[in-house]
């Protein structure tokens, strides 16, 4: 029997359909994920039509399993939280609907979710804390970014990228050497048996802490293009040089800021490669954090906490609220990633005027 109090969240940023119940400590009671990998393998790429018809689809089966095989009703949730951004819109208003639905039949309050903090949320997920302040590293196949956080919930971007994400690249030179997507997890694969053959740039390796990918995929293009590659060890040449690239942009935030904490997640963080370099002790006193392999990736239990913290420090959102495909990081001071990007989620407000939640 469940003591603690617990919410639904719902994530559809993408191509995953998720929902898992989550308990305000962040213990994960069921996570379930219905992937959509084969439907879009054979375009090579994520079709954002047919992502959306399939979240609509699995939607219904995929929360109904969730409450299941947690042994929990609608009477026991607190709020339902789904993702509001960012993502793919048709994705995202699958599941924003979905979500309002919910909530409105089950008398609940909605609770919005960021995408991207839900990432930063992974790491603490089934009892690991943080210790801050820290840094987190946000490596993914839509994200690449380094963020400061002196506490929870407050952040501040040092970089990001300027062109690809390096799960975006890796992806690309997967497909470059004749893989199906997704590439990535190949890419790993092979970079674990071939050798660093092949002299590959490190692109903005000593400046600053923002990324750039394209030089490095289009290094891989010019290597294959000469003919007689092999894929081993261009896999390896430029899985060493996007892990150059990031394990030298977090030791630089590490020296300069000085966190407890060096946090890295997304799906890129289950790269075997940049948990060996960023092993014990790689970051002097500074503890590194990696997320459980399974909630790396897209879920829904990443949301769930994350949602937990909006609702007990902002409360509901306003009904109205949909679908954010642009949201960004919320940083601190009210400051955004970008001028030209939606900031922070729009809170009910309680009659007294102050914020909802508890």
């Amino acid at each position: 029997m469940i003591t603690e109090r617990i919410l639904l969240s719902i994530e559809t940023s993408c191509d995953e359909t998720a929902a898992a119940i989550v308990t305000e400590d962040f213990r994960v009671v069921s996570s379930v994920v219905s992937t959509q990998i084969p439907l879009h393998a054979k375009w090579g790429g994520v079709i954002p039509g047919i992502a959306s018809k399939q979240h609509v689809i699995a939607m219904n089966g995929v929360v109904r399993e969730a409450m299941d095989s947690a042994g929990v009703k609608p009477d026991d949730l607190a709020a339902v939280a789904v993702t509001v951004g960012p993502g793919l819109p048709g994705s995202l208003a699958a599941g924003v609907s979905a979500a309002k639905a919910i909530a409105l039949a089950w008398s609940k309050p909605l609770v919005g979710v960021n995408h991207l903090e839900g990432h930063l949320f992974s790491a603490e997920l089934d009892g690991v804390k943080i210790e801050f302040p820290a840094v987190y590293l946000l490596v993914s196949g839509g994200h690449c970014m380094l963020v400061y956080a002196p506490e929870r919930g407050k952040y501040k971007l040092l970089g990001t990228t300027k062109d690809d994400s390096v799960g975006e690249a890796y992806d690309k030179v997967a497909r470059e050497l004749g893989f199906e997507y997704p590439g990535g997890p190949v890419i790993d694969r092979l970079a674990l048996t071939g050798k660093e053959s092949y002299q590959l740039p490190r692109p903005m390796l000593d400046v600053g802490y923002d990324f750039s990918f394209s030089g490095l995929k289009s290094a891989v293009r010019r290597v294959i293009d000469q003919g007689n590659a092999v894929a081993e060890d261009v896999a390896a040449s430029f899985v060493a040089a996007s892990m150059d690239v990031l394990t030298t942009k977090l030791k630089r935030a590490v020296e300069e800021y000085h966190p407890k904490s060096a946090v890295i997640v997304g799906g890129v963080s289950k790269s075997p490669v940049l948990r060996e370099q960023l092993g014990n002790g790689a970051l002097g006193d500074t503890k590194i954090i990696f997320p459980s392999l399974k909630y790396s990736t897209d879920n829904a239990a990443m949301i769930g906490a994350a949602g937990w913290w909006q609702f007990t420090h902002n409360g509901p959102i306003e009904d109205t609220v949909g679908m954010m495909p642009r949201l960004s990081l919320p940083l601190a001071g009210g400051e955004t990633e970008s001028a030209s990007m939606e900031g922070r989620l729009p809170i009910r407000r309680q009659e007294d005027g102050t914020d909802g939640g508890k």
